[in-house]
């Protein structure tokens, strides 16, 4: 039975945010900034591997499958795993989400690439266009939707795997909430939720952004097709 007298734990406090405004935003800070480096990186890592599999058809099996098994590996028993050769803190949390982002991306990238009309690119190779060429200047213009669909997707996984880095003490906004589950504090674990939550729709919305100003010809083919209608 809850005392009379017992403080006050609401499950969102605005006297919480106030007092504690600068570890909130050391963890906000944390969080988004193994977000950005971890979707980057990946993307590195996953670009030329999906073009590699694309133009070696017999790859695409082997590369996918070994981003797959990296992905279905618990995250506490990767970050546990890892902790022993790359130390605890930010290293050992950005070589997990690193693996988690790269199934995601690289086999939106490869599907991208596969599913480029072949008119286009058998018009590009009367045209004279090289393989290379074709793939720089054809084939992955026509890919950016799905290469975009695929950076939301690991975007958004990212930062929610984020909170898990808390494990080897590197986890952002999951800091405060694991804190917040230790002291049975609601306003701390809520606080922390929200954020996260808010991060993740910013950062969707912003790649969204980001992609329609990228790809004016997709605005245009949209535009003919509500025409023709």
């Amino acid at each position: 039975m809850r005392l009379a007298d017992s403080p006050p734990n609401p499950w969102f406090s605005w006297d919480y945010v106030e007092r504690n405004h600068a570890d909130i935003a050391d963890a906000l800070s944390q969080h988004v900034s193994l977000t950005v480096q971890a979707v980057a990186i990946a993307l590195l890592i996953a670009f030329p591997l999906a073009a590699l599999a694309h133009l070696r058809p017999r790859l695409a099996a082997p590369v996918v499958g070994t981003a797959g098994v990296l992905y279905t590996i618990p995250s506490l028993a990767l970050f546990a795993l890892l902790a022993p050769y790359t130390g605890i803190g930010r290293t050992t949390v950005l070589i997990g989400l690193v693996a988690y982002a790269l199934l995601v991306l690289v086999r939106n990238i490869l599907t991208g690439l596969q599913g480029v009309d072949p008119a286009v690119t058998d018009a590009a190779r009367g045209m004279g266009y090289g393989r290379m060429r074709m793939l720089a200047q054809v084939e992955l213009p026509q890919a950016l939707p799905s290469i975009v669909a695929g950076v939301r997707i690991a975007t958004v996984t990212t930062v929610a795997l984020v909170t898990v880095g808390v494990v080897v003490g590197y986890g952002g906004l999951g800091q405060l909430m694991f804190r917040g589950f230790r002291s049975n504090y609601h306003a701390e674990i809520m606080t922390a939720t929200l954020l996260c939550l808010l991060l993740a729709l910013v950062a969707d919305v912003a790649i969204v952004l980001v992609a329609r100003v990228s790809m004016p010809w997709s605005r245009s083919a949209r535009l003919l097709a509500d025409v023709s209608v």
